[in-house]
């Protein structure tokens, strides 16, 4: 006997309602994340130009531990990543700050050089990249660059889009164009894929600048609550993720 077509399953009003208020109240959250983001961003440039911190400050070499070197994001100077330096100094790490980066507009093999350049210049051994954004772009092509060397353990990265981000199509420069999903520098990042294993990639439920967010294949990836690109900078549980991304990294290294 020829059963009867099983009619679509009706949804509750109440469970409809439900959905749109939480859809409603995730999309004020993203709105109000996005302003308080620039805010900060604001707030973190503002403060590099008035006073910016001394790098020799984050220095403690004669730390047992690998050195960092911190990659900050486009239009951004290591100041910027001065909430991480903080942690990572506490932590006892030999925090460099590659200063010759200034605001990091070049593109990312002219970077990746001049990170290259500081690497030997201050004669590093042992080191662990700790990047946000554009940074991370950098530190995996310097990975790549060495991938059969051990100076760089490894890198920890913050909201980088390691596949690009769509919006870049709204800004006509060619340092932003570079974002763009299928530009010739990602497409050859994306390929390079037997780095990925050595990367920490660390991201929030809402990103503005990469809608796609940042989760890398092959990585270890750590997903967080924070929402915004810039903000997750100053947050505590970005700050304990990277520090254990570190310790995950070198620990590793210390167990071949």
């Amino acid at each position: 006997m020829t059963r009867p077509p099983r009619l679509p399953r009706r949804v509750p009003r109440a469970e409809k309602n439900g959905a749109r208020l939480r859809a409603a109240t995730d999309l004020g959250l993203n709105l109000s994340a996005w302003i308080r983001d620039y805010a900060y961003a604001l707030r973190r440039q503002a403060s590099g130009l008035l006073r910016g911190p001394d790098p020799q400050a984050y220095r403690r070499p004669d730390s047992q531990k690998p050195a960092v070197l911190l990659l900050p994001g486009i239009y951004e100077t290591w100041a910027f990543m001065q909430p991480v330096a903080n942690v990572l100094r506490e932590g006892c790490y030999d925090v460099h700050a590659v200063v010759d980066l200034g605001y990091n507009g070049g593109t990312i093999a002219d970077m990746a050089d001049l990170v290259d350049e500081h690497i030997r210049r201050e004669r590093i051994g042992r080191c662990v990249l700790v990047a946000h954004s554009k940074g991370g772009l950098i530190g995996k092509l310097l990975l790549t660059r060495r991938l059969d060397s051990d100076l760089i353990l490894g890198m920890v990265t913050l909201n980088t889009p390691f596949e690009g981000s769509p919006l870049a199509r709204l800004l006509p420069l060619p340092a932003i164009r570079l974002f763009l999903p299928r530009s010739p520098e990602l497409t050859e990042l994306g390929a390079s894929q037997e780095v990925n294993s050595r990367i920490v990639s660390i991201y929030g439920r809402f990103d503005p600048h990469i809608p796609g967010g940042s989760h890398l294949e092959g990585a270890h990836n750590v997903q967080l609550g924070t929402r915004g690109h810039f903000l997750p900078l100053g947050r505590l549980s970005v700050h304990e993720a990277i520090l254990e991304g570190v310790r995950r990294i070198s620990h590793r290294e210390d167990t071949r």
